[in-house]
């Protein structure tokens, strides 16, 4: 019980762990949901201010091309008009015509002046152009300006500035920063609260077992809260009643060794001692004594004898020696060595069988665990009593049944034939010689060939055991590997 004591630093550990994905889960993803919207929103400003513009722009081209302001070159109206515009955007209106001459420029530098790019060759073409460059932080706008014939016959090209997006944006990037700085903060406190309520039910766990590695099985785990834990809570209850009434088997177990192997010796010892208080003792009795010790002897031996076997079959590595056995045969044998028994109390026995049957078991094993059975049926049977033996088989399972016309069991004991020296009654035990073995070593056998044992009883009616055990044994992958290994070898 000492292996389950928790460390501090495993749950220290596990606290962290689950603080850590609750920070994973919660805040990573609203930043990166910041950084993803970063994009979108700025490409929502450039296109707002780009449709702007194009509108202002198809507006003036009207008037340029309504006007004629490309033949004059004048008009109070259209220069105020570009004036205002290039003022309220930030940005430069050139206005060129056929003859790639650049007649009007709001900067007034290059008014004059020839201007061949590529842009204005393809305005002459028919295209509009519209393009924002990220990088420079600026838009552009070329559109042709056509006659009644649809004759392209010069361009407007204007370029703006987007520094104001650029600041709109850093001011939305600093306030959604201060926003998902204090969200962060809200969420690393929920996820620390979290953290810690979702941890407490294992530190309950871990003082539960701390109790139970210094020998106090009675201390109950109680998790309340929510399902989870509940279950948690009633699988560790579950698991804490088993390990207690192991502890209680334990302890009565080696109780239980003590007073059957003490009996023995002290029977031995007053016999002994009778021998030797007493003078000039006859031949007879010396015999008779010797005889008594040497009955109490082999049984103190048939105890030990038991009591190895129990262990043997305890152990979790047991090996049995299985091979097909022909059941039927089987079960003869033991009964033509018991009948004799059963013949001192006129006891009848009687074996039905259905159709031959052959199973994959250990034959030492498995008749020792019928031995038992049958053995048991006379031994606590009446005078001219029954016992009947039924075998059969289906495509899974050979069953045996043992039937008696005996003393029966108690209800409240049937649960209990199959614990190490239990008994009904002890009175009747020693008068049988039993050890309150036998049944448990029964089930141990059975129970290792994959099969089962039940009990079916009326006080003062009889007694019948039924056991089922599969008729091939069916090895596990590992040793089927193992030994296919072994045969390529």
């Amino acid at each position: 019980m000492r292996g389950l004591k928790f460390r501090p630093k495993v749950l220290k550990s596990f606290r962290l762990r689950i603080f850590m994905i609750l920070i994973v889960v919660s805040v990573v993803p609203m930043f990166l949901l910041g950084s993803l919207l970063q994009e979108p929103i700025e490409q929502s400003f450039v296109q707002t201010k780009m449709d702007r513009l194009l509108s202002q722009c198809n507006i003036i081209r009207n008037h340029l091309i309504s006007q004629d302001y490309l033949d004059t070159g004048k008009s109070e109206s259209i220069d105020a008009e570009l004036a205002q515009l290039s003022s309220m955007y930030d940005g430069r209106v050139l206005i060129i015509n056929d003859k790639f001459t650049i007649i009007k420029d709001t900067y007034v530098m290059d008014e004059g002046k020839t201007s061949i790019s590529g842009n204005v060759i393809r305005c002459y073409r028919g295209e509009n152009i519209s393009y924002y460059s990220s990088k420079d932080h600026y838009i552009e706008i070329a559109l042709s300006l056509t006659n009644e014939n649809k004759h392209v016959i010069g361009v407007l090209m204007v370029t703006f500035s987007t520094l104001d997006v650029e600041e709109n944006l850093d001011r939305i990037e600093s306030r959604m920063l201060v926003a998902e700085s204090v969200i962060a903060i809200i969420e690393l406190m929920i996820s620390f609260f979290l953290a810690r309520k979702l941890v407490k039910p294992f530190d309950t766990i871990e003082a539960s077992i701390d109790k139970i590695s210094n020998g106090y099985f009675d201390e109950k785990l109680s998790l309340d809260g929510y399902k989870e834990t509940e279950e948690i809570a009633d699988a560790f209850n579950t698991m804490l009643l088993k390990m207690k009434q192991l502890d209680e088997s334990r302890q009565e177990f080696v109780s239980n060794v003590s007073h059957e192997l003490k009996t023995p010796i002290t029977s031995i010892k007053v016999l002994a001692d009778s021998l030797l208080v007493q003078e000039e003792v006859s031949n007879e009795i010396y015999r008779e004594f010797f005889r008594d010790i040497v009955t109490e002897v082999d049984r103190e031996n048939d105890i030990i004898t038991d009591l190895l076997t129990m262990v043997r079959l305890d152990k979790k590595n047991t090996t049995l020696n299985f091979m097909p056995v022909n059941i039927n045969e089987l079960v003869e044998v033991i009964l033509k060595r018991l009948r004799p028994i059963a013949a001192k109390r006129n006891i009848e026995v009687v074996l039905e069988s259905f159709r031959p049957i052959v199973a994959d078991v250990d034959e030492v094993k498995i008749t020792s665990a019928i031995t038992n059975l049958v053995e048991n049926a006379i031994k606590y049977n009446v005078m001219d009593g029954w016992v009947r033996i039924t075998l059969n088989a289906d495509y899974r399972y050979f069953y045996l049944k043992v039937a008696d016309s005996g003393i029966g069991i108690p209800e409240e004991s049937q649960e209990l034939v199959f614990e190490r020296f239990y008994r009904v009654d002890k009175t009747r035990a020693r008068e049988t010689g039993g050890t309150g073995l036998g049944l448990a070593i029964t089930k141990n056998i059975i129970l290792l060939h994959d099969g089962a044992i039940k009990v079916y009883s009326k006080e003062g009616e009889g007694t019948t055991f039924t056991v089922r055990i599969p008729l091939n044994h069916i090895t596990d992958s590992k040793e089927q590997v193992q030994t296919i290994m072994m045969d390529n070898a």
